[in-house]
């Protein structure tokens, strides 16, 4: 228990799944108050909420807030959010629950963060660490909240954290860590500024024994000087890829390791995200045995490059997961080897406040047709009026994607979106997807 919690009226802000879960654990100390606030007036988990907590819905009164010595944060929950950052000036501290759990971890901790990869690589990171015999536990914004994955039985933590989390992360220690990648997403939350965002991510190197980063893209490098244990990348160094006699094998310090073509996951973005799993776990301790045997039975994450049928010569994939510009180009980059003949693109929803001109360079090559779809379709249909074409919803340019791929392409949808707009979330977009596609019959 962290007694430094004792006495201390405490404002959790935000009813997501994780917030809930801190609750929880909060609910265990003497706290002289414990409130929840939410600013809808119906949230759906109000049912969650334990018994004894006082919950304040609607907006936010920032008077009120000043009242509190400690502000926990969801992760939807902005440091500058106008009521937070008034209550903080005025001495309240803020923090999150991955904070909080940082107090409570008796195992070593892994942690993860970048624009795009970082399901896939905390998941894979900690099935390497299971089959090497340890009790691993992945968590955070991976979808298990950090209190929902505490267990005095763990041997490991392997913690997916967002921007947003670490934001108010200060003081978490890692046996090793990554930032994967950065590229524009969230700008909407980092007044557009793409360095803000990638200082949000570098906390996550404060108290990192391991420093693990991507040689190919410099908002990776730690900022402070501190010492790199190693790096991944896209040629040979270090952790990096080798081609050989028409193979690509993923190697570390010039010895191959394994051929990319052994992995169950696709494309030359989950090569990368591989080697920087074998780079955590090397600093971890964690065998290559194990980390050789996870590789071949890993078969990836839903909505993530997901593979989902072929259908009359055509190959569908579901990248529902990419909701941001680069996540789409890694896609696209990813399995043009695989579809020389080209690729139909499914793309759109709400677009973030992001760029979209970096999709334009694969308009007429790789992708020889762009579908697009969405609140935001307008602005990805401005980069080329005659590749790309409207639709209403996903659904409508599905159909259309069916009807104009031939034998060797791929449809992919890999929206470079947020799905709010027509979705309950990524997961829904992806599962409609897939049912649409298996739905689909032969011939027709």
């Amino acid at each position: 228990m962290n007694s430094r919690l004792n006495g201390k009226r405490i404002a959790v802000l935000g009813m997501g799944v994780s917030n809930i879960s801190a609750l929880r654990y909060l609910k265990r100390h003497d706290l002289k108050q414990l409130t929840v606030f939410d600013t809808r007036t119906a949230p759906p988990r109000l049912s969650d909420v334990p018994q004894g907590v006082d919950v304040r819905l609607g907006p936010w009164d920032a008077e009120l807030l000043k009242q509190y010595d400690l502000l926990v944060l969801g992760p939807g929950v902005s440091v500058y959010t106008p009521e937070v950052a008034a209550a903080a000036e005025h001495g309240a501290q803020l923090t999150g629950d991955v904070e909080l759990f940082a107090a409570e971890a008796k195992a070593p901790v892994i942690g993860i963060t970048g624009s795009n990869g970082k399901s896939t690589v905390t998941t894979l990171t900690a099935l390497m660490a299971q089959k090497d015999g340890l009790q691993a536990r992945a968590g955070a914004n991976i979808g298990i909240p950090v209190f929902d994955a505490l267990d005095d039985e763990a041997e490991l933590y392997v913690l997916e954290l967002s921007s947003f989390e670490l934001e108010t992360t200060s003081s978490l220690k890692l046996v090793s860590g990554t930032i994967l990648n950065v590229s524009e997403d969230h700008l909407d939350r980092y007044h557009g500024d793409i360095e803000e965002y990638a200082r949000a991510k570098q906390r996550i190197y404060a108290h990192c024994d391991h420093i693990i980063v991507n040689r190919d893209d410099p908002r990776t490098q730690p900022l402070s000087g501190a010492q790199v244990f190693a790096s991944f990348g896209l040629d040979g160094a270090d952790y990096g890829r080798i081609e050989e006699n028409g193979e690509t094998w993923l190697a570390v310090k010039g010895e191959k390791i394994i051929r990319a073509g052994e992995l169950h996951i696709r494309g030359v973005h989950n090569e990368l995200n591989a080697l920087s799993c074998m780079a955590l776990c090397d600093a971890a301790g964690i065998s290559r045995k194990a980390q050789l045997e996870a590789l071949r039975s890993f078969d990836g994450l839903p909505h993530r490059c997901q593979f989902v049928r072929t259908l009359n010569g055509v190959c569908y994939y579901n990248d529902s997961k990419a909701t941001n510009v680069a996540s789409a180009q890694a896609a696209i980059e990813g399995l043009r080897g695989a579809h020389p003949e080209g690729i139909i693109l499914l793309a759109g929803g709400m677009g973030k406040g992001q760029d979209f001109t970096p999709l334009k360079q694969y308009l007429g090559r790789e992708v020889k047709t762009c579908l697009c779809f969405g609140k935001d379709a307008g602005q990805i249909l401005a980069l080329d009026g005659q590749i790309c074409r409207p639709f209403k919803t996903m659904s409508e340019a599905l159909k259309a994607a069916r009807n104009l791929a031939r034998p060797g392409q791929a449809v992919l949808l890999s929206p470079a979106c947020a799905s709010f707009d027509q979705f309950s979330g990524f997961e829904d977009r992806g599962a409609q997807f897939a049912d649409e596609v298996r739905a689909f019959e032969e011939g027709a």
